[in-house]
């Protein structure tokens, strides 16, 4: 589906995935086992991987629209806010009734570095029937992104659908399992990993992101990116060639909560107007850094005007 004879798509991105209630506490040191330490006051956020990637889109400019299930409670509604407030088309996300929407519980050091606890709650209800549903959605994107906070039929489903429509999967493999389904990384364009993600699933004992980047290559991964924090990005798209090393950019961190969403709303966006993966990969790393510089994840995300 496309929205007129020129073959244009109605969306840039669409993403498909959780969203979450974030509720967040920052404490001097994070506690040990059986331990207990005071942190600040609770301050309640729209999260979840999924609706994060579509707010760092919408609030680029990309023209997106987010596939997700929220309760009818007051969570989902705080999540639906962040949404308009990001600009994210909303027609095809799901309100289910008695269900409570998913909760990220969590805790961020002095370091800005944080430890998450998530309760799927109404993600754990989007099936592949409401994919299905959808597909006129998928068909209308340039992209759709997907991550793994929703059923792993789901995701599959997602990615067959737009594998008949000619959609680009950019997939986020997190929280990571001990084996991808290979149908999801064949299908992922590029498949975006951190260090830990990227060691792990390509089965490497040891060697550099860059070893594993090509083992994920060889794997069946259409392309790949390794997210390497304050130090940047690798891009490896040519399966014969080497990746490409993105330069980080040197800020000082607050939180790192939701960055890389906001890296991969970034990257999806700008291989949604038709940049090449290197630099795609360059600008996501830019969206990235001014992401951690502000507390949260969605009220970190800058605007392109913000970015410029």
């Amino acid at each position: 589906m496309t929205d007129d004879a020129t073959g244009a798509r109605t969306y840039d991105v669409l993403v498909i995935g959780s969203a979450n209630a974030d509720l967040t506490v920052r404490v001097d040191r994070r506690p040990g086992p059986g331990e207990t330490v005071l942190g600040t006051d609770l301050v309640e956020n729209a999260g979840g991987k999924g609706a994060n990637q579509a707010a760092a889109a919408a609030r680029l400019g990309a023209r997106t629209a987010l596939l997700a299930k929220v309760g009818d409670d007051a969570f989902g509604e705080m999540v639906l806010d962040g949404q308009r407030e990001a600009g994210t088309e909303l027609r095809h996300v799901l309100v289910e009734r008695g269900a409570r929407t998913g909760t990220a519980m969590i805790v961020v050091g002095p370091d800005g570095d944080n430890a998450i606890v998530v309760s799927p709650g109404a993600n754990s209800r989007l099936l592949p029937g409401d994919v299905t549903d959808a597909r006129a959605a998928v068909a209308a994107s340039a992209v759709v992104s997907l991550q793994l906070e929703i059923p792993p039929e789901t995701v599959r489903a997602a990615v067959a659908v737009a594998g008949e429509t000619g959609t680009r999967v950019v997939l986020n493999p997190s929280p990571v399992p001990e084996v991808l389904d290979p149908a999801l990384l064949e299908a992922a364009d590029p498949l975006v990993v951190n260090e830990h993600e990227a060691r792990g699933l390509s089965g490497l004992d040891a060697g550099t992101a860059a070893d594993w980047a090509r083992a994920l290559r060889a794997r069946g991964a259409r392309s790949v990116v390794v997210t390497l924090g304050a130090q940047g990005a690798l891009a490896l798209d040519d399966a014969a060639g080497d990746p490409v090393a993105v330069p980080g950019v040197a800020v000082t961190a607050v939180d790192t909560t939701g960055a890389g969403d906001a890296f991969t709303g970034a990257l999806a966006t700008r291989l949604a107007a038709g940049a090449d993966l290197a630099d795609a990969a360059r600008f996501a790393v830019r969206v990235g850094a001014v992401s951690v510089t502000r507390a949260g994840a969605q009220p970190s995300y800058p605007t392109a005007e913000e970015l410029d």
